[in-house]
């Protein structure tokens, strides 16, 4: 059998990280077996479906670089398709129409819940049919009334349902529109889906999209249900556990490939091993080995794991997302600076975010107005305009400009005015960068540059030489 798995989002919003870790598990399963993914839009909630959240979906897996086969399709361009499937299932007595009213079923509810009784549909309608177009209806499913449904589920195991515990489903509104357990089960028949990964809050709809499926003869897929994901405190997972669009991690500096690794670990392990390429992610994989318990979502695990992304992979890589996020404050790195690749190689060890990297690197790509006022406080005495002006006509003496030679220059200045290293290299840090934090300082003058760093020291030493007149 050839695997083919798809991920189903319904475009009333972001793709969240519930949402990605299911789209991640089904893409990894078809991968893992040399299978087909695909990616269908179901969009049939057409009060609540909006184009910016099929954008964003597409988004998402574009910045996940989760590739699908096939799609993305779209389930209100198969109306057509869902029509013919129904009238089907009328012509086999496998459907009826429904006249009952809202205030009806408002009523039938309420006695139900005073009887303590499941909430369910009554069957009114059942044996009475007939098409009267002239009046509101809907059609509902006729769910067999004697036998069980049993899911051989891929995680949770053996789920039994008696059918008289499921009532008759309605599968096209009174506006003939098709309802959400009839196109996906004509989608995943059609689509040749032959293993369903989603969250075990679809779990109460298996039963009844297997009956219509057998109603349809349709061969039935395999399902495997994934257990939910918590916020860090144990309740459902909210905006403020991290439960925020994918994208919203891009925007605060995480890398995506961090992000699959740690939603990949959020249900499923491999031993005690906690960073996976992608290729060992796909090799690994196993639906069979996915916990059954909900997972609880940690920021702090994800910030550590995207620190050693950040510090592992390779710097091209983390380059090409940086540039993002150098773009959203108005940086041409092409024109403007050093090259991304250097500068991730001098800022990764101390950057845990890509955000964290590119404020801290802004100096490197345009001037600063103002020096940090602590920094400037401790380091501009009057006394370090000697030795600004001493590393100032040493670096005018340089032939080349290059990591060993700016450091021996500072050396031998500091050695020269018999000063510690610090009480040079330290002003000269604000002098160019503005701050006292910033890589080695050979590397930081290497990545500024001859014209940068010249024209901050002359800037730094007036500066002092008017705050002291």
């Amino acid at each position: 059998m050839s695997v083919k798995t798809r991920f189903a989002p319904s475009p009333t919003g972001y793709l969240h990280v519930g949402g990605a870790r299911t789209a991640l598990f089904s893409w990894l399963y078809a991968k893992k077996n040399n299978g087909t993914f695909v990616l269908r839009i179901e969009d049939t909630d057409l009060e609540r479906s909006t184009q910016a959240s099929v954008d964003a979906i597409l988004e998402g897996m574009a910045w996940l670089d989760l590739d699908y086969d096939e799609g993305p399709f779209y389930q209100t361009h198969r109306f057509d398709r869902y029509k013919e499937i129904i009238q089907q299932l009328l012509d086999q007595g496998d459907a009826y129409y429904c006249y009952c009213s809202k205030e009806e079923l408002d009523s039938l509810r309420e006695q139900q819940m005073a009887d303590k009784e499941k909430p369910r549909y009554n069957g009114k309608c059942r044996e009475h049919s007939e098409d009267k177009a002239e009046l509101n209806r809907v059609i509902r499913f006729r769910n067999p009334e004697e036998g069980e449904v049993v899911i051989d589920d891929l995680v949770k195991g053996k789920i039994v349902v008696a059918n008289k515990e499921l009532d008759d489903l309605i599968i096209a509104r009174t506006d003939g529109t098709p309802t959400y357990n009839l196109t996906v089960v004509v989608d995943d028949m059609d689509m040749g889906i032959t293993h369903v990964v989603r969250g075990d809050d679809h779990v109460n709809n298996t039963p009844r999209q297997i009956n219509i499926l057998k109603a349809l003869g349709a061969e039935l897929p395999h399902y495997a249900h994934l257990p939910m994901i918590l916020g860090s405190d144990g309740a459902r997972l909210s905006k403020r556990h991290g439960a925020v669009s994918v994208m919203q991690y891009r925007d605060e500096g995480y890398l995506p490939e961090a992000l699959l690794n740690y939603l990949v670990r959020l249900g499923w392990s491999h031993g005690d091993q906690e960073i996976f390429s992608r290729a060992e992610m796909i090799e690994l994989f196993e639906l069979s080995q996915v916990n059954v318990s909900a997972s609880a979502f940690n920021t702090e695990k994800l910030l550590w794991l995207n620190h050693q992304y950040i510090m592992n992979s390779e710097p091209e890589l983390v380059a090409k997302h940086l540039e993002w996020h150098m773009q959203q404050r108005g940086i041409d790195v092409a024109t403007q600076g050093p090259a991304l690749v250097e500068l991730v190689k001098a800022q990764r060890e101390r950057c845990k975010t890509l955000v964290e990297m590119a404020d801290a690197s802004l100096y490197f790509y345009q001037d600063f107005t103002e020096y940090d006022e602590k920094a400037a406080k401790k380091n501009f005495k009057s006394d370090t305009v000697e030795a600004l002006q001493a590393l100032l006509n040493a670096f005018n003496a340089l032939t080349e400009w290059q990591g060993e030679v700016l450091h021996e220059a500072v050396l031998q200045t500091a050695e020269d005015l018999e000063l510690k290293l610090g009480k040079v290299a330290q002003p000269l840090r604000v002098a160019v960068c503005g701050t006292a934090m910033s890589p080695s300082i050979d590397v930081t003058l290497s990545l500024l540059g001859r014209e940068k760093t010249l024209k901050r020291l002359e800037r730094a030493i007036n500066h002092i030489k008017e705050k002291n007149s």
